[in-house]
């Protein structure tokens, strides 16, 4: 059995730094696949780290200066992500995360993939936490928490020509002194020629004493996959309203507008269906029914699923948001309310994958949506006209 390769890119403990290399499909010893990493400069991008990953049909980019998350990608000519008002990859430093009342956040979300955590995510809000002495006070916790404006301190590619596919791991540290001490460890894995990327994540407490943690998985999409009739296809149990503005249009929860002015953002909870081996799946299908992106993840280490409309102008970011996540995106403290954060033991972990399948051709897209509709096994999902305390607190 032959030995997987690797390339250290980044090792902070050991001063290992290579600020830019080119690995063609000879070296890496898989066909079809190459992988490049460079600086970028100028701009809000001055000095972010990006990996590119091709594999034949499907390429992507890594930060790891933004946590590891997946800017942007495509496969066969289709473009994978949104256009973004922020003009990006945007470096942390650039991220005020408290102004505009906790929702500085955005000065820097513009990726295909972000994850929100890991301490907390979801909308600003005040929490009790515990003072260096042990006492309780109050803390103002920003929107979607720190993780996404936080470097990686060790990356890795491999390259298996075994299994023929190649890797970008990063480890990513969320710790201070007195406060919760969490580490991300992710492998975003491609096989060569293949419409499918992996994200396999491994989240550890590195305290002596539990640690809370929440982790949502902010996918988001814009044309060509996102247009005027694209559909969300889903298993759904049951869905609700965030507010009232969600409220609106629950009727047509799968559908979507085309770019809108003015359009204010709505956000729905859905509980979704699952086979007893906890794998479920979502699609965004085109109008047309030519192209869709599915997620396929484990619904017991992602229970909760949101889904983010903001068909907005162009200019103002024309994007959805499929969640899978570990709760839901409100304040902290009404999802610890409802159980729903979750508590990893000392020097435990915690472990979430997922899939990203890109489907062209009117055949794929079907086959996908037949998938979708046999995990429904023809039940009638639960629509709540008003947002509900299951998912919110009204």
């Amino acid at each position: 059995m032959a030995k997987a390769k690797s390339w250290v890119f980044t090792d902070a403990r050991k001063n290992v730094w290579i600020d830019s290399k080119f690995l063609g499909h000879e070296e890496l010893g898989v066909s079809d696949c190459t992988v490049s990493k460079r600086a970028l400069r100028g701009g809000l991008q001055d000095g972010v780290d990006i990996i590119e990953v091709t594999n034949g049909p499907l390429s992507f980019a890594v930060l790891p200066t933004r946590g590891m998350g997946i800017w942007r990608g495509s496969y066969q000519g289709l473009s994978l992500g949104w256009d973004a008002p922020v003009r990006g990859p945007v470096h942390p430093k650039f991220v005020r995360l408290e102004e505009r009342k906790g929702l500085g956040w955005l000065q820097g979300f513009d990726e295909l993939l972000v994850r929100c955590g890991l301490d907390s995510m979801g909308a600003p809000g005040e929490d009790t936490s515990l003072d260096n002495n042990g006492n309780p006070f109050t803390v103002f916790l920003t929107l979607h928490g720190r993780i996404a404006n936080l470097p990686a301190h060790y990356v890795e590619v491999q390259a298996d020509a075994e299994s023929k596919t190649v890797s970008v791991i990063g480890h990513v540290d969320e710790s201070a002194l007195f406060c919760p001490g969490l580490r991300l460890q992710t492998t975003v894995t491609v096989a060569a020629n293949s419409n499918r990327l992996r994200v396999a994540d491994e989240i550890v407490n590195l305290k002596s004493t539990p640690s809370e943690m929440q982790v949502l998985y902010h996918w988001n999409f814009g044309p060509p996959f996102l247009d005027a009739g694209a559909r969300l296809l889903a298993p759904v149990i049951e869905v609700a309203p965030r507010d009232r503005r969600a409220a609106e249009s629950i009727k047509e929860y799968d559908a979507y507008l085309g770019p809108t002015s003015g359009y204010v953002e709505q956000v729905n909870f859905y509980d979704l269906a699952a086979p007893p081996d906890h794998q479920t799946a979502v699609a965004l299908k085109s109008a047309v029914g030519d192209k869709a992106v599915a997620l396929r993840f484990d619904k017991s280490q992602l229970p909760c699923f949101t889904q983010w409309k903001n068909t907005a102008a162009l200019p103002e970011g024309y994007v959805t948001g499929l969640e899978p996540g570990t709760s839901y995106p409100n304040p902290k403290r009404h999802e610890r309310e409802r159980d729903r954060v979750v508590k990893i033991p000392p020097g435990k972990t915690y472990r979430c994958e997922m899939t990203l399948e890109v489907l062209s051709g009117k055949e794929q897209v079907a086959a996908v949506e037949a998938e979708i509709r046999n995990l429904q096994a023809g039940k009638s999902p639960a629509v709540h006209a008003q947002p509900i305390a299951k998912y919110f607190r009204v």
